[in-house]
């Protein structure tokens, strides 16, 4: 059965006829994208989790809802979108202000790999897939309003139609044309001007090198050496931890102020979220007699320097797959 799977080609008038075992065989299909729709929505990997099991609960009290007018991945997405709606009224009436987003979490790329097999003859869907989970865009995604971002999303990413669009929002085409112009507006706002000179996708030699170079220094705690490969107008954060700092000269203050020359012995293990690359940094305990884990930085690259770092606390290394201690021979 494939994602656009009709009722009649179960045997059945309508999905109230399907048992549980079978109904929950078809959304299962479909658990990675909506993850990933919940995701850019809410920013959140962990409420993009919570949001999924409340779409397939939704979806299976209403399955006699379904008319077979859309494919069943549609009539998920839309259970789904309201899913997030309803969350954000809940718990984030507001968007986000101010450039940061305390409850931005990474999306490990191991799990973003099972959707890419699917689209790997359309370039420009994967490119668009690429640019949509990274995190500056979900940074400035976060500050437009819930449902000028649902709007943006559904038609930008996912390439829904005006009409679907307004019908899942109960609106009319003529406010959804004007909630995407005011989403696209904000975004412009509030992504990186130089977007268009990100490093994205496969990570060539240079970037390799550059992030080679960084591990290499922030082990050795060279201050100078991590000045020196970053750009002017670097920005650093540390979600959950409120504080954006912009500038080089101001991100090594905090550096320096924050004791990072004084941290102990540290080993790196290279990894990837969001399409970027990251660094998991472990910190010598002579207590457990191994390197523990300490943060995660995501590195944003342009023009050969770095961006942006975001700096994730250990509460994440679990979720990447990422080891629980490295032994004292680790190099």
């Amino acid at each position: 059965m494939t994602a656009e799977t009709r009722p009649e080609e179960l045997g059945v008038s309508g999905l109230g006829e399907v048992d549980e075992p079978v109904f929950s065989g078809l959304a299962e299909r479909h658990r990675r994208e909506l993850h990933v729709h919940c995701y850019r929505m809410l920013g959140s990997f962990e409420d993009a989790e919570d949001t999924v099991q409340e779409t397939f609960l939704r979806a299976w009290r209403r399955r006699e809802t379904f008319e077979g007018r859309s494919t069943f991945r549609a009539w998920l997405y839309r259970i789904a979108t309201n899913a997030c709606l309803d969350l954000l009224a809940k718990c984030r009436p507001e968007p986000a202000t101010g450039g940061e987003v305390l409850w931005l979490q990474p999306y490990p790329d191991r799990l973003l790999d099972e959707l890419a097999a699917g689209d790997a003859d359309e370039p420009e869907t994967v490119a668009v897939a690429r640019e949509t989970i990274e995190l500056a865009y979900l940074v400035a995604v976060q500050h437009l309003a819930p449902r000028p971002r649902a709007v943006l999303i559904l038609r930008d990413v996912l390439g829904w139609r005006a009409k679907d669009v307004a019908e899942l929002l109960g609106d009319s085409v003529n406010s959804v044309n004007s909630a995407l112009q005011r989403a696209r507006a904000g975004m412009r706002e509030h992504l990186p001007a130089e977007r268009q000179d990100w490093t994205g996708g496969e990570q060539d030699a240079a970037t390799r090198e550059l992030v080679r170079r960084f591990t290499d220094a922030s082990v050795a705690k060279d201050i100078d050496g991590l000045a020196a490969m970053l750009r002017d107008d670097v920005r650093f954060s540390m979600p959950p931890t409120p504080g954006l700092t912009i500038g080089r000269d101001m991100v090594v203050n905090n550096w320096v102020e924050d004791g990072f020359a004084d941290l102990g012995r540290m080993r790196c293990v290279h990894t990837s979220v969001n399409r970027q690359p990251a660094l998991a940094f472990y910190l010598w305990q002579e207590q457990q007699g191994a390197y523990l884990p300490l943060t995660l930085d995501v590195l944003r690259i342009t023009g050969g320097a770095i961006a942006e770092i975001t700096t994730f606390h250990d509460d994440q290394f679990p979720r990447l797959g990422l080891p629980e201690r490295l032994p004292a021979d680790a190099e």
